[in-house]
């Protein structure tokens, strides 16, 4: 098997992962514990090896493409926040299926987003140069959207030292890792290859988490599954305005279609499992918040693999032309 073609069937491999992984939860439920212990130290070296086919090193070829730049930071950080804003309302009222929807929406995509660009024809030379810029920025105003949504009232549910712990050890430190390795295999010949490896990691890697979450969360999976129609369209209805938004973005910026491509998938992609370790450090009774990031991802991807097929066929340089 390819990478590509692993990469392609990702969705199904998640979707067993998850399935299996409540199997076994509820046949076993005394080995929770140990599931949700194996499950920080796997989720950290995911992150480690996903940050690793992020080009930290490209950021200042980043900032000399304004344009691009600039029309992917409008959409990302102040269009598709007030489409979130808009479809609050559909959302149940339970505040912890509303910040896990809040958590997943607000952050785009900084991995698969560069995959799939490249599988739908799009300029993968400025998907890989925005990235870093994306991430960035995402880190930073995270804190500041959650506190326009959710309000002060959620200073009454986040522990800050935890989520400080969390992010430093989960987020950060994969994150200066990465940077680290990317820096040592750039001072030397051959030593890309060390990346290129890593790059087969992430989607078996991600199924092994997915199992650990539904082995460790099977009361929260169980909770929250009358949830999931209605959270679901939710997710469905981001994803298309998240297009269309795409679309409108690169036609009002006058992109070219290559770019027009990238545009479109970083718009409708989330970066749902960098998220992923604040929402698991909640208390317990915020656990929906978890299941709802791992629906989004779910949602997203057979999204995605709609759009494959869509997006070259209507961002062609035919039609536009």
């Amino acid at each position: 098997m390819t990478r590509d073609i692993l990469e392609r069937r990702q969705v199904w491999v998640y979707v067993a992962a998850i399935a299996a992984g409540v199997a076994v939860g509820a046949s076993v439920p005394q080995a929770a514990p140990l599931f949700e212990a194996l499950l920080w130290p796997c989720l950290a070296f995911l992150l480690f090896v996903t940050f690793t086919q992020v080009p930290l090193v490209a950021l200042p070829a980043a900032l000399r493409d304004a344009r691009f730049m600039t029309v992917v930071l409008i959409g990302n950080f102040v269009l598709l926040p007030l489409l979130v804003a808009a479809l609050l309302p559909l959302l149940p009222d339970d505040p912890a299926v509303r910040l896990g929807v809040l958590l997943v929406l607000l952050v785009p995509c900084t991995d698969w987003f560069i995959t799939f660009t490249h599988q739908a024809g799009g300029d993968t030379r400025r998907a890989i140069a925005v990235t870093p810029v994306v991430l960035i920025v995402q880190i930073l105003l995270l804190p500041l959207y959650l506190w326009v949504f959710m309000g002060e009232g959620l200073g009454d549910v986040v522990s800050v030292p935890t989520m400080m712990a969390v992010f430093l050890l989960v987020i950060a430190l994969p994150l200066a890792a990465a940077y680290a390795t990317e820096r040592w295999v750039a001072r030397g010949a051959g030593r890309e290859v060390l990346v290129w490896r890593l790059g087969w990691l992430p989607v078996p890697l991600l199924a092994l988490v997915l199992f650990f979450i539904g082995a460790s969360q099977v009361e929260a999976v169980e909770a929250a599954l009358p949830l999931v129609g209605d959270v679901s369209a939710v997710f469905v209805l981001f994803f298309i305005g998240a297009v269309l938004l795409g679309i409108a973005g690169g036609r009002v910026f006058r992109l070219p279609v290559a770019e027009m491509r990238t545009l479109v998938f970083s718009f409708a992609t989330r970066n749902s499992f960098v998220v992923l370790p604040l929402a698991l450090a909640l208390p317990a009774e915020w656990a929906a918040a978890a299941v709802v990031i791992v629906l989004q991802s779910v949602v997203e991807l057979l999204g995605v693999l709609v759009l494959l097929w869509l997006v070259p066929r209507i961002l062609s340089f035919h039609t536009l032309n």
